[in-house]
């Protein structure tokens, strides 16, 4: 399974085409649109949100509700378009006419210059456009069709904020408790003290012209052992996975389990002790997140990924005009204050395509019965072994 995604953060359409996913699985524009309805929460967003309600249209690879197994084409409207009409045009422009919303101060911290250089941009929304986070909302319908085949497998998978500025929720909760709760306040932590204590945090950023960052945790329970492979380096699965989340906009570390608290712990604490009884295999703890030599054990994949804080400031830092090259005060865009608890849902997305992907490379199926035949098979093979 693959997918591309095509847009401007102010152009017309967000476009996604997902390719391999099986056959005569139910799929609904409702069930992406709940999906996305979640990223577009969260304290701390900004007026952007006020103004696009993301829905999908789904154009191809389904019939009355149902997968055909053809390439699924998703569209999303940016409704805030209408607005940059003259700037995001895709004609010629007239040479008497100049362009408008031209950036030439590039913000520290973005794709601006950089990406000018690369890409030989002397305007660099040329740049932000395309590397906005806007097209976050592409990858999230991807996520979201993947996310109901794996429910159809008996897999869940979930997210929560653990971290906002240094308000830290507990965790030690049990996966179910999280499970239960972690979409019960709008900052997506589970403990409401702590969420209070984020929530003060943001506004205060906010009221600096600053921004600030956090760290969020996913999930995924039920997933068959053996998923990816120890014999090559690019097979590792839980290399697919940081891979993943990493290349989402502004998350800079991702960890499993224990995480970063492993470099304290002597080894006889951070492996997994293992266990057996009479539904098969099992480890006494979960270190390590769910994942042995790249492969998933059985244990749920336990991720935890880091978000910088948001780099478009409304007290922005220095810069350099690209043309004049004399110093300068970054542009400033329209952005969010803080956007972890959007990014929980973003992650959620991102990891449920590499186990979605890996299930359907390793159980290689035309259509959704034969794929959870052959799942069945495997899960008794793992317990009889």
């Amino acid at each position: 399974m693959r997918f591309l995604t095509a847009g401007e953060s102010h152009g017309p359409k967000l476009t996604v085409i997902i390719e391999g996913m099986p056959s005569n699985m139910r799929l609904t524009s409702d069930m992406i649109n709940q999906e996305l309805f979640k990223r577009q929460g969260g304290y701390g967003r900004g007026r952007r949100m006020q103004i696009e309600k993301d829905t999908v249209e789904i154009t191809s690879g389904v019939r009355h509700g149902v997968t055909l197994g053809s390439p699924i084409t998703l569209v999303i409207t940016n409704d805030d378009h209408k607005h940059w009409l003259k700037v995001m045009g895709v004609d010629p422009k007239d040479d008497i006419e100049p362009v408008k919303r031209v950036i030439t101060k590039p913000r520290p911290g973005h794709a601006d210059l950089v990406g000018g250089m690369k890409y030989r941009h002397r305007d660099l929304r040329n740049v932000l456009e395309r590397s906005s986070a806007r097209e976050t909302a592409a990858r999230v319908s991807v996520g979201a069709v993947c996310k109901v085949l794996l429910s159809q497998l008996g897999i869940d998978i979930f997210s929560r904020v653990v971290e906002i500025g240094g308000a830290r929720d507990n965790t030690d909760y049990p996966i179910h408790t999280i499970k239960e709760n972690n979409d019960t306040n709008d900052v997506r932590c589970i403990d409401d003290n702590v969420a209070q204590q984020m929530r003060d945090i943001i506004d205060l950023a906010k009221s600096n012209g600053d921004s600030i960052g956090g760290e969020v945790q996913v999930i995924v329970e039920n997933v068959p052992a053996g998923l990816g492979s120890y014999v090559h380096y690019d097979r590792k699965l839980d290399g697919k996975v940081a891979q993943s989340v990493i290349s989402i906009n502004a998350f800079k570390a991702v960890s499993f389990g224990a995480g970063y608290d492993m470099k304290h712990l002597p080894g006889s604490q951070v492996q997994d002790p293992i266990g057996y009884d009479e539904s098969g295999y099992y480890r006494l703890s979960n270190q390590l997140g769910g994942f042995e030599g790249g492969m998933t054990n059985g244990m749920p994949i336990i991720v935890n990924a880091v978000m910088k804080p948001i780099p478009t400031l409304y007290k922005p830092l220095d810069s350099v005009d690209i043309n004049t090259k004399e110093a300068y005060k970054a542009s400033i865009e329209r952005s969010d204050s803080c956007a972890v608890p959007a990014a929980s849902i973003v992650c959620e997305h991102a990891v449920a395509f590499e186990i979605a992907k890996e299930i359907l490379d390793e159980f290689q199926s035309n259509d959704l019965a034969q794929l959870q035949d052959n799942i069945e098979r495997h899960k008794t093979y793992i317990k009889e072994f």
